[in-house]
Order: C-alpha cells, then structure tokens, then sequence
C-alpha cells in the first residue's frame, strides 16, 4: 500500500500537469487523468479514474477519448469482463510520435494551408503594405514548411530519426537515473587548505 510520500506526490503532480496540459494542447482533464495513469503505473478503469480524481464519468470519458486521439492511452478490455480499462502508451518513442503526429495534423498543416492561400491572395494585390506582407508571409511560410519537412521525416521513420530518438530516450533515462542517486559526500573539509 503507497504510503503518504506517494500520495502527496501523485496528487501534486496530477495538479501541475493539469496546469500544464493547456500549453501542450489539452484539456486540464485530460492532463490530470493522464497523470493519474503515469502515476498510477497499472490500468485504471474509469470508476477509479472518477473516484480518485473526483471527476464525473461524463468528464473522465471524454478526457480519455482525448487521450486515445493523441495516442497516449489505450484502451483494453480484460479478458472475461464487460469493462474497460485505460493505460497508457508505455513505449517513449510511440509517445513522441504520436504527439509530434497529432501537432502537426492539428497546428502545423491548417497554418501552413491558411499561409499559401493568404500569399495568393496577397500576389495579386500591388500596394506597398500588401507587398511586405507577402513577403512576410512568404518567410513565416517557409519556416514553417521547414519544421514540417522535419515532422514528415520524422514520422516516416527510417534509421536516422528512429536511431535519434532512441539516443534522446536512452539519455533521458540515464540522467533520471544518475539524478534519483545520492549525492556523493565531499571529501573537502571546511577550512582546511
């Protein structure tokens, strides 16, 4: 059974990654419930997810379908009963993709269609503010195109990215695990020389 250290921090978690979810393209709901899963370390089936969380069933259905939609939850069925349990994608590299996925469907592609009809619009006009906003337009553009491009290679897959990304996770591990360690003791001691 977790004891009161686990409790404290699942709960203060769940609240700072519900604060966070905005800035990452989701609802504060589904940021908690997510959490709830991260913490959680096991499947949950919404019951828990209501009672632990205190969230109506309505609420917690729709931040998971959020979820599913981004890919970072799955939904399973145990075997021999009617219910259904989320947990989440536990593969860092599937997590990532699907988000950098789902980014890009939802932000990158309608600004960069929005940027080439505005441009042709703007090509036909002749005044001076029409002609830098063009060209303005012709800059944001292009970068934009650029991180798509990246995005698309990415997603693709191939030996590069995939070999990348598994360089980033595997680091990221490493250093979680070399900062949960205990400091070493200095050997100095104060005031000697």
């Amino acid at each position: 059974m977790p004891g009161d250290a686990f409790e404290r921090a699942r709960a203060e978690f769940v609240q700072l990654w519900g604060r966070l979810g905005p800035f990452w393209g989701v609802t504060p709901t589904a940021a908690k419930v997510y959490a709830e899963l991260l913490a959680a370390g096991e499947p949950r089936s919404a019951e828990e997810l209501c009672e632990r969380l205190g969230f109506s069933r309505g609420a917690v259905s729709m931040a998971c379908r959020e979820l599913q939609g981004w890919g970072l939850v799955l939904v399973e069925r145990p075997g021999g009963t009617r219910r259904l349990v989320y947990r989440i994608e536990d593969d860092p590299e599937q997590v990532i993709r699907h988000i950098v996925a789902t980014r890009k469907r939802r932000e990158w592609d309608p600004m960069l269609e929005r940027l080439r009809a505005w441009r042709g619009e703007l090509a036909r006009e002749r005044s001076q503010q029409a002609t830098r906003f063009h060209a303005r337009l012709g800059e944001i553009e292009a970068l934009v195109a650029w991180v798509d491009r990246l995005a698309d290679g990415f997603l693709r897959g191939g030996l590069v990215p995939s070999l990348a990304l598994k360089a980033v996770a595997a680091v990221a591990r490493r250093s979680s695990k070399s900062s949960s360690r205990p400091a070493a003791k200095s050997s100095s001691k104060k005031g000697s020389r």
